[in-house]
């Protein structure tokens, strides 16, 4: 009886050895990995959401007559906020692409809204307005940052559950399917020349991109 009970046990041990050899815990890992990352992507874009409605109004307060770029920007940011996304659309490219849509009319709104702001220099003197300009500047590094660490989360669990063994646990076990990471924009191999410091500058430019925030690893400091 006592052989028995030992030849069980050691059966059970080895069945979960070999479980965990095809991919049982690191299917689930780099899942959870991404969807973590996710979690940051959003959280980012929400920082730049939450920023706008105090811009929107301190460059309201000096430049009334921009009306037009001013309700673009607050339509922009509507629109995005109703393309909300959870770990179960991850692997539909269609909704990423909605996701990633949105955001960019946003970048492009604010972009231009910049762009706007350089012929008032009596806003750019402003303490509150250089204040977002910071926060701003951070926040696009924030995007950035996260959007390419999620990329990199993605690519871990595709390739998890593409490679064996663990693409015996992914298929028979999971059900898994490859998530979809960013794209970058057309034209994103072009650095952007963005001045946060001096919006009076012609480099201050907002980036020929809509989406500031696609590109290499991020530059300058998180605020």
């Amino acid at each position: 009886m006592a052989f028995r009970n030992l030849f069980r046990s050691l059966l059970l041990a080895l069945g979960l050895v070999a479980l965990s050899g095809c991919g049982i815990n690191s299917v689930p890992t780099a899942e959870e990995e991404a969807n973590a990352r996710w979690a940051d992507v959003q959280s980012a874009y929400q920082r730049r959401a939450d920023l706008i409605p105090n811009l929107v109004e301190v460059v309201r307060g000096a430049a009334s007559s921009e009306q037009d770029i001013l309700t673009q920007v607050i339509e922009a940011r509507a629109s995005a906020s109703q393309v909300q996304l959870t770990t179960d659309d991850l692997n539909d490219p269609a909704a990423i692409q909605r996701f990633d849509q949105a955001q960019n009319q946003v970048g492009g709104a604010l972009s231009r809204l910049l762009v706007t702001v350089e012929k008032y220099p009596e806003l750019q003197s402003q303490a509150r307005f250089a204040d977002l300009m910071t926060q701003l500047e951070g926040t696009e590094n924030r995007i950035e940052v996260a959007r390419n660490r999620y990329n990199e989360a993605v690519q871990n669990y595709n390739t998890t559950i593409r490679t064996f063994p663990a693409t015996i646990a992914a298929n028979v076990i999971y059900g898994a399917e490859p998530m979809e990471g960013f794209k970058a924009q057309a034209g994103s191999e072009i650095a952007p020349e963005v001045n946060f410091d001096d919006m009076s500058s012609p480099s201050a430019a907002a980036p020929a991109n809509d989406n500031a925030a696609t590109g290499g690893a991020a530059t300058g400091t998180d605020n």
